[in-house]
């Protein structure tokens, strides 16, 4: 299940997704998760999702792969779904003592649901597509600007590329730590989900040391390789936009405009 996790992996390729500028993927997916926001139809989530398989298919990332990282979620779309479902007031269309479902409720579960599915399997393109490198460069630039009144953009690009970059790392060390575990007769599976709760409990203090130990090698690496933050530091590949990058961009602004056109008919 913690492998089933794509947001944070890189999937190596030469797709035209991969080809495009970091900048142009973290611009687009920030605008998508504000579309997604927006979008309150079913015309235009099914825009949305045409575009999201569209996007797939131009990535070349297996789509088995990246439905994958769907079911680490299920939990969360189920509950999401179950709150919407029974709490939302309205017209009710079925009652069955204290249970109650509501027209308003069984469309507001559907579209919290659709709203999850296309924001992970949008951040998850992102950076299936992006090397952790390409991320901090595209962030750092997107920042540089502020670099004008002391805002450190170099330095939380960094950061935020590593923390993207050690998700799957974590993941795969919680995995290791609790079949480690289980070989020793610990249980995770069984029992009601408060116990399965506190089975978790004695995960934390492996983890938080595995860690730490794998912060400090980092640093100790970066160190000897005598980095000194992103003053005077040069770039093997420096950013450029090209063609596909503005045709990216104009792609984008179709798809608002046919969200918008859909969410006005």
């Amino acid at each position: 299940m913690l492998r089933d996790i794509t947001v944070g992996q890189y999937y190596p390729g030469n797709s035209i997704l991969h080809r495009l500028d970091p900048r142009t993927k973290l611009i687009g997916t920030f605008l998508f998760i504000i579309v997604i926001f927006m979008v309150k139809t079913s015309p235009q989530y099914l825009l949305l999702g045409l575009f999201v398989l569209l996007n797939v298919f131009l990535s070349k990332v297996p789509l088995r792969f990246i439905i994958r990282g769907l079911r680490s979620i299920v939990f969360i779309l189920m509950f999401a779904f179950a709150i919407n479902l029974f709490f939302t007031p309205g017209t009710p269309i079925f009652r069955l003592w204290r249970i109650r479902i509501t027209h308003e409720g069984l469309r507001l579960a559907f579209t919290m649901m659709m709203r999850l599915v296309l924001l992970i399997m949008g951040t998850s393109l992102m950076t299936l597509t992006s090397s952790p490198i390409q991320l901090t460069d595209g962030i750092e630039r997107l920042f540089s600007p502020l670099k004008r009144v002391g805002f450190p953009a170099h330095e939380v690009a960094m950061m935020m590329s590593i923390a993207l970059r050690f998700i799957p790392t974590l993941l795969e060390e919680t995995d290791k730590i609790m079949k480690a575990q289980m070989a020793r007769g610990a249980d995770f599976e069984s029992g009601r989900l408060l116990q399965r709760a506190r089975a978790l409990v004695p995960l934390l203090v492996p983890l938080f040391i595995a860690s730490f130990k794998r912060a400090d090698d980092l640093a100790n690496a970066m160190e000897a390789r005598c980095y000194r933050g992103g003053r005077g530091r040069t770039r093997l590949h420096e950013l450029r936009y090209s063609s596909r990058d503005f045709l990216a961009f104009l792609t984008l602004a179709f798809l608002t405009a046919g969200v918008y056109v859909l969410g006005i008919i």
